[in-house]
């Protein structure tokens, strides 16, 4: 992969956001807008200066006419240059030529440069035209040479390629790299990427084993390491111990106190005591002895300090569940509430949104939230809210052209779908998609068969519908639309007819879960995978029957809460009543297991999931928010 860009010189400084369009413009932006900009290193887009190229320089410097010096790289190579030119992008050179550094009278018109032709000819490329190509083979001595000889420029450049580069198998060799230089922005990128990464660096990484006991132990106790138990980061240590045992377990306490056993069972730190070369050290033992007995000694009604006892603290999840609006207490509520999964437990937020409504759909694109159509009881909404969790911000965006409530929404191609649903007179088969660049909705081709109350996810480059209601009975069809050929075709039928469903895709396949089948509230689910399956095949049953609920994957499980659930009387329906039960079901073991419930019951609420938040501490168990709710909120039906 080669990395070219052409930079445009001029005395101003403005439009630096298309100098670096590897960077996140949309957060950028809205960071400035709150003043959260901080000053930055030479490898930020905020330095690099612009100017006009005069292709008159190139023809001089091709035809060898008006150079004025010569340079000398290490290898023999010999360059005709004009001093000026090569001032301009370097203070070394100014001072070099000016004879600034060498304080004699006569300026310099040759230099002997530490540096190999082939790195000095790109140097002079960019010099001339602009023109920079990095690639992964020239990347690190560009960048080693450019900040030796202050050409700041292709410093930020070879950074930004870098940031682009970075992966788990990569990531902390580039990390070591940086940081001999002066190059804090991707420092903290490569820092925080290690952070966010850290399971498939494991795997991935062989610079794991050759880090620094110092390292290892700033990378696992931070708090935003995202692992999804401290069980993985016990796996570290050991990985990383018994990669030099005889040299590195004299390290052992220092890293063991690095995990937060007091978020473990019982069970698991006792297993963890068992460790050979733990057993061998009596400081080890001795130290996880006493947690077994203050785990062993707690009971629910203790009172721990989990915020500021690192034991016991919880890490700040990487992904943050944000589940906004719904039904309950027989009406629709404007309840925000987030999901910390690292501490099991759900935090209302005081970001509500002004407008209480329900069916509504909700998604995430580029990191905002973005809550569209629904209904309050009265009005069948067309209106689109946006929420920016980084400034704790709801806004209007355009209007769909049509009212939506039970609405179906995905995001695919960077554009929202909004699909199908009820406008309050009819169940509808029209669908339309937003472009957030330029703030406006399309019509685009229909579905084959109107659908409210269905569900819609993306695989395989392509927008899945299902199931629904048409105004006279469930539906148990399916369809898709390719937005290539822009055409819906059908795909093969659920194995039960359902609305109030949840769809939902996961590593190419698609689950098809819960719902209400015309006579009571699904507890079954199925799965479909486009490339391998020519029919649906069941999967195991949820723990609570239910329809309406929302639905995420999160830390790879898929998550469904709240929702409808029926109401019994002598082994009888009469009714229905929502719910607050969250569960999630694990696909490689085709195993639900139970999360913490959330704080109120509700049905018609939609969930999605932020990734990456530079904030997420602000909506998780170590920064609680708390409001007051009536006493009847968590009970309520419809």
């Amino acid at each position: 992969m080669e990395f070219t860009m052409r930079l445009r010189k001029t005395a101003s400084r403005n439009k630096t956001e298309e100098i670096n369009a590897n960077n996140n413009k949309i957060i950028k932006k809205r960071k400035k807008a709150a003043g959260l900009l901080c000053k930055k290193c030479v490898c930020s887009p905020l330095q690099v200066s612009t100017f006009d190229f005069p292709p008159v320089w190139l023809e001089l410097r091709n035809n060898s006419q008006l150079c004025d010096g010569v340079v000398k790289c290490e290898d023999g190579t010999e360059f005709k240059i004009h001093r000026a030119i090569l001032a301009a992008v370097s203070p070394y050179f100014k001072a070099l030529f000016t004879n600034s550094i060498n304080r004699d009278p006569a300026e310099a018109t040759e230099a002997k440069m530490n540096i190999n032709g082939e790195i000095f000819q790109i140097f002079l490329d960019y010099a001339y035209t602009g023109n920079c190509i990095i690639n992964k083979t020239n990347v690190r001595g560009l960048l080693k040479y450019a900040d030796q000889y202050q050409i700041l420029d292709i410093v930020q450049l070879c950074c930004n390629f870098l940031i682009e580069e970075l992966a788990p198998s990569n990531c902390l060799e580039i990390l070591k790299f940086a940081s001999q230089y002066f190059c804090k922005d991707l420092i903290d990128r490569g820092r925080l990427y290690v952070k966010h990464n850290f399971p498939k660096l494991l795997k991935d990484s062989y610079e794991f084993y050759n880090i620094s006991v110092q390292h290892l132990e700033e990378i696992l106790r931070d708090d935003e390491l995202n692992v999804k138990t401290d069980e993985t980061v016990f796996e570290a240590i050991k990985m990383w111990i018994n990669y030099s045992p005889i040299r590195r377990k004299i390290h052992l306490l220092t890293l063991i106190k690095c995990i937060r056993l007091g978020t473990l069972t019982y069970d698991s730190v006792q297993e963890m005591s068992k460790w050979h070369l733990i057993e061998e050290n009596i400081e080890c033992k001795e130290y996880l002895r006493d947690i077994l007995t203050v785990l062993g000694g707690l009971g629910q009604e203790d009172d721990v300090d989990y915020i500021n006892n690192y034991l016991f603290r919880p890490r700040i999840p990487f992904g943050v569940l944000f589940a906004v609006g719904g039904w309950s207490a027989g009406s629709p509520t404007n309840f925000l509430e987030t999901y910390d999964s690292r501490a099991d437990k759900w935090l209302f937020s005081v970001d509500t949104d002004s407008s209480p409504r329900a069916y509504h759909g909700l998604c995430n694109l580029n990191g905002m939230i973005y809550m569209i159509g629904g209904f309050d009881g009265n009005e069948y909404f067309n209106t689109v809210r946006c929420f920016d969790p980084l400034v704790h911000k709801w806004s209007e965006r355009s209007c769909m052209y049509y009212p939506r409530c039970y609405v179906s929404v995905v995001v695919h191609g960077g554009k929202i779908y909004a699909m199908g649903g009820y406008n309050g007179r009819t169940r509808m088969n029209s669908a339309e998609r937003y472009n957030p660049e330029k703030n406006q909705w399309e019509i685009i081709t229909p579905m084959q068969k109107q659908r409210s109350d269905a569900s819609a996810a993306v695989a395989l480059d392509k927008i899945y519908i299902v199931g629904g209601f048409n105004g006279q009975e469930v539906m148990n069809s399916a369809e898709v639309y390719d937005p290539v050929t822009k055409q819906w075709s059908y795909i093969p039928q659920m194995n039960s007819a359902r609305s109030g469903v949840s769809l939902i895709a996961y590593g190419n396949t698609l689950y098809a879960i819960g719902g209400f089948n015309g006579y009571t509230r699904l507890a079954s689910g199925e799965k479909y995978n486009p490339e391998l399956s020519a029919a649906w095949s069941d999967i195991s049953e949820m723990l609570t029957p239910r329809s309406n609920f929302a639905t995420v994957i999160l830390d790879d499980y898929i998550f469904v809460i709240g929702g409808f659930n029926d109401r019994f009387v002598s082994e009888l329906i009469v009714g229905s009543t929502t719910i607050n039960y969250v569960e999630y079901y694990d696909t490689e073991s085709n195993e639900w297991y139970d999360a913490a419930s959330m704080n109120v019951s509700r049905s018609a609420l939609s969930a999605c999931v932020v990734h990456g938040l530079p904030n997420a501490k602000e909506y998780t168990f170590l920064r609680r928010n708390t409001i007051e709710i009536g006493p009847d909120a968590s009970n309520g039906d419809r």
